[in-house]
């Protein structure tokens, strides 16, 4: 009988994760085939899975391809219905996807849904990469139900629900199989951080639903691939903004909000300054080069859409920093 879910960890030099979590991978879903697919790994995480997990199959992939482009060469050939791309450094639970098949199985509008992240460090915590379900404002400044920026909620229920979303977490992204490659997968150009959000923009261009799942909890560890301050991913995160948003934006507000979006971005990058880190500040404005060598390659990638509300918050860093609303409930509860 063909399982409805491939569960697909994509890995590079993460072996002392695969020990770590791909236990409650394989002992949590049995609804699921399991996969890593392996960008090239060099510390033995191939014979690892040969020989302590043999029924976690192995895709080699012949480079470090990052995530878009990792993930795009591992799943060709898979034909479950449902995708779940799921990070290394996750621990799933007992049972947790069983409300994920049931939204599926309910809503066939549905096409990609996420879990509740929570942190594994510190559980009663969400998690940064993902929280409740994401959101982007108008400048495409990203926010999570439970995550504002840095600013942390505490889990006490509040989201213990079902509900529309802009984007899903690549940490735990759930995705019809054949919508994936409808779209044509992930935009390789991102190579990692935000090609999500990305993919789920493209997805409601088309007509596609997003789900938030809050009856089912996965824990994230976060930053055990690039840390969060690490420069790379500030240089990694405001580019490939940028991207998104040329790709995506409707054409009549295309211009003006990526302007602002760009005068934006010099405030952050003196803010960075401002509590000594210049590697960050120098991050930015290599993003913003490579973004602008990247535009003409962007011009044949540019999406079509009707979508003029694509954001819940005119400006999130207005809300947080001014109106110093320091959670989701109270930003859209205006």
């Amino acid at each position: 009988m063909e399982k409805q879910f491939a569960l697909v960890v994509l890995n590079w030099n993460g072996k002392k994760l695969l020990e770590t979590f791909l236990p409650t991978l394989v002992d949590y879903s049995p609804q699921a085939n399991i996969y890593v697919v392996d960008n090239d790994s060099t510390d033995g995480s191939q014979a690892l899975i040969h020989e302590q997990f043999p029924s976690v199959q192995l895709i080699q992939n012949d480079g470090n391809y990052g995530y878009a482009k990792g993930y795009n060469k591992g799943l060709v050939s898979l034909s479950e219905p449902i995708l779940i791309l799921i990070n290394s450094d996750i621990e799933v639970t007992e049972n947790w996807l069983v409300p994920i098949a049931q939204l599926f199985d309910e809503d066939p509008e549905v096409a990609l849904v996420q879990p509740k992240i929570l942190d594994y460090k510190n559980k009663a915590y969400f998690e940064y990469a993902g929280a409740a379900g994401g959101y982007i404002d108008k400048y495409g400044f990203p926010y999570c139900r439970g995550r504002i920026f840095d600013t942390i909620e505490k889990d006490e229920g509040q989201y213990d629900d079902i509900v529309s979303i802009f984007w899903a977490s690549g940490a735990c992204l759930c995705i019809k199989n054949d919508v994936f490659k409808a779209l044509n997968g992930f935009d390789e150009t991102f190579f990692a951080h935000q090609e999500e959000i990305d993919l789920c923009w493209r997805a409601q261009n088309r007509g596609y639903r997003i789900k938030y799942c809050g009856y089912s909890t996965v824990y994230h560890v976060g930053g055990a691939t690039l840390n969060y301050e690490n420069p790379r991913k500030t240089y990694l995160n405001f580019r490939n903004s940028l991207m998104m948003l040329y790709k995506n934006l409707p054409a009549h507000q295309k211009f003006s909000t990526i302007f602002i979006r760009l005068c934006l971005d010099g405030i952050a990058g003196v803010r960075f300054l401002l509590l000594f880190k210049p590697k960050h500040c120098w991050a930015i404005i290599r993003s913003h080069f490579a973004f602008y060598k990247r535009i003409p390659k962007l011009k044949k990638k540019i999406e079509f859409t009707n979508i003029n509300n694509y954001f819940t918050d005119k400006s999130i860093i207005y809300s947080y920093f001014v109106c110093r609303k320091r959670n989701f409930i109270k930003i859209h509860n205006k």
